[in-house]
């Protein structure tokens, strides 16, 4: 219905943290918070949508493949877009995405697009949607993936930084967040969603419709 309406795609924001709230410890370590039951689980809502989008640190700091695999770890024959949001152009060339099955997007501003010049001979497109903040338009990103692409669900996996901006913005329509019974604890420890956040507790997002999934000691809500 909001691709119908807006052209935007349906955008699900998934996280996974532990139960104090932290995606990785404070030296940036992060794999694995979940158990084999959740990742899988991710795997497969990675398989149903149409792009996986991620934050160029996601892609520092873990380095991820971003394709949909089956039980086996084996690719699946439909891989979804991968799409990197990379502002500033540091995306590396052997960064592990890049050789795998499937396309790879990545969104930079001007400023980032010379930058990108070393993935020229790569299966990768680069297109520049500047905003007014010399950061990635999130919305013209948006709007590109649901008129070129033809993306109508996108897969959100982080990080903290591009999630709390979809959140400011009030471009997610779906939250799946993995809990671990873990706890990472650390003032300088990550947390799932940052951006500016809000103010006050009546400004608080509220889910609807919530439902509670046991995935071998995890949970997604």
């Amino acid at each position: 219905l909001r691709f119908i309406t807006t052209g935007l795609p349906f955008v699900t924001a998934k996280f996974a943290m532990s139960l104090d709230g932290k995606i990785a410890t404070r030296s940036g370590n992060s794999q694995w918070i979940t158990g084999h039951e959740a990742r899988r689980y991710a795997q497969v809502l990675r398989a149903t949508s149409d792009a996986i989008m991620v934050g160029i640190n996601t892609v520092i700091v873990d380095d991820p493949l971003l394709t949909a695999r089956d039980e086996r770890g084996r690719h699946l024959h439909r891989q979804p877009l991968r799409v990197v949001v990379d502002s500033n152009g540091s995306l590396s060339d052997s960064a592990k995405l890049l050789s795998q099955p499937g396309q790879t997007l990545v969104a930079v501003t001007d400023a980032g697009m010379s930058k990108s010049m070393n993935l020229a001979n790569k299966d990768v497109e680069v297109k520049s949607i500047p905003g007014t903040d010399g950061l990635v338009d999130l919305v013209g990103l948006m709007r590109t993936l649901g008129s070129e692409r033809d993306v109508t669900s996108l897969f959100v996996e982080g990080g903290g930084t591009l999630l709390g901006s979809l959140f400011d913005l009030s471009l997610v329509d779906k939250v799946v967040a993995f809990v671990a019974p873990v706890v990472i604890g650390g003032r300088e420890a990550i947390s799932p969603v940052e951006g500016k956040g809000i103010e006050t507790m009546s400004e608080m997002l509220r889910l609807q419709r919530v439902d509670v999934l046991r995935l071998g000691s995890d949970i997604a809500i």
